[in-house]
């Protein structure tokens, strides 16, 4: 008797292994093959995938009371510390000058959040709560860290596949966005060069623009400060240039430790018993409408600027007004490239790209203020 319980213990992991933890450990693997075959977003993809493999190992322990995983998403997801952690570093990577060389770009940044409203309500249509609705809607920034901190606080019920949909159509962007961009644009307006003589942005400027964009935001939108003012406190580290340890710090040690473990942890949350249900499935369909919503109401705008521009700018910078920097700046200019290889449009496309990072915290901070209204 006490070998056969000795046998059963041993033995519960595999007797109670199903068919949808072999097929979600088949995920996990996919995304860590997509991390190192194809280094689609690594840092995010390979942490990702082997949480999603160790959370469909029955019995682990490392999902539940003082398991491994437990306690991180305790400690950084319900807290909301790890998005947060990981926007002081996005901050201390970003310049801004671009952007405040080129005002207009903010349009373009603004155009590129179209898809997140869009889809918030045609989620709100097709039955889903209107919490539910807007932390869907929001995976159309292509910003891991926003999705996360929204869903955590309106909907941590859909967590996984809000975090696993907005970090894996982040690493796809040159798959998913290079043929809407083909579509919507002729050879003629990829070709259009764009002049770069931009305006000097002096030193004073840079190091006033984070504080007086954490102050607006705090000001119109409260709900968004949390997440505006450490992008913003990143960014002052940056520009300061009197702390130069603290800015290798956050771009460095801190931002890579807190993406590790929200890789881990938004893994951890793909069990086959929760993710494999239909509602999920309609989020992964839903996020990819607010992202290609999003690219194509960029698009859109860029070509009405082009044209009240007299074709001076060329349409694809508005595919890089979603958040993901600096990959959508970086794509667009590659596209331009490949019709002319001496059209260099990067600078304008990190402009615009830098005003969809804004913009989708600013839409997240938007969409709190939103719901707890309504519902509250």
């Amino acid at each position: 008797m006490e070998f056969t319980q000795l046998w059963t213990e041993l033995t519960k992991g595999l007797a109670n292994f199903t068919p949808g933890n072999a097929l979600m450990i088949l995920v996990g693997a996919v995304l860590i093959a997509l991390a190192i075959v194809k280094k689609y977003e690594p840092v995010l993809l390979l942490p990702i995938g082997f949480g999603c493999i160790l959370a469909n190992i029955p019995f682990s322990g490392m999902t539940e009371g003082l398991g491994l995983f437990a306690v991180l998403y305790e400690a950084g997801i319900s807290t909301q510390l790890f998005p947060l952690l990981i926007f002081v570093g996005v901050g201390a990577m970003i310049d801004f000058s671009p952007l405040l060389a080129q005002p207009k770009m903010v349009l373009l940044g603004a155009a590129g959040q179209f898809g997140i409203f869009g889809t918030l309500m045609l989620a709100a249509l097709i039955g889903f709560p209107l919490n539910e609705a807007a932390s869907i809607g929001v995976i159309g920034a292509i910003d891991g860290p926003t999705a996360i901190y929204v869903s955590a606080l309106l909907a941590p019920e859909l967590l996984a596949p809000i975090a696993v949909a907005a970090y894996s159509y982040m690493s796809l962007i040159p798959i998913i966005q290079p043929p809407i961009m083909r579509l919507l644009t002729t050879k003629e307006e990829r070709m259009i060069r764009m002049e770069y003589a931009p305006r000097p942005v002096s030193k004073k400027a840079l190091i006033i623009f984070p504080v007086a964009i954490t102050l607006v935001a705090g000001l119109l939108v409260p709900a968004s400060l949390p997440l505006v003012s450490m992008l913003m406190l990143g960014n002052l580290l940056r520009e300061s240039m009197v702390v130069d340890r603290l800015r290798k710090s956050a771009e460095n040690e801190i931002i890579n430790v807190s993406t590790l473990f929200l890789g881990l942890v938004v893994g951890s949350t793909m069990a086959a018993s929760k993710f494999l249900n239909l509602q999920s499935l309609s989020i992964l369909g839903l996020g990819l409408l607010a992202f290609v919503l999003d690219t194509v109401a960029g698009l859109l705008f860029g070509k009405l600027m082009s044209v009240m521009s007299g074709r001076k700018i060329n349409p694809l910078i508005g595919a890089a007004g979603i958040s993901a920097f600096p990959m959508a700046g970086r794509l667009a200019a590659q596209i331009a490239q490949e019709e002319d290889f001496d059209n260099f449009i990067l600078m304008h496309a990190m402009g615009a790209n830098t005003a969809g990072q804004l913009g989708s915290v600013m839409a997240g901070g938007v969409l709190l203020a939103l719901v707890t209204g309504l519902m509250g």
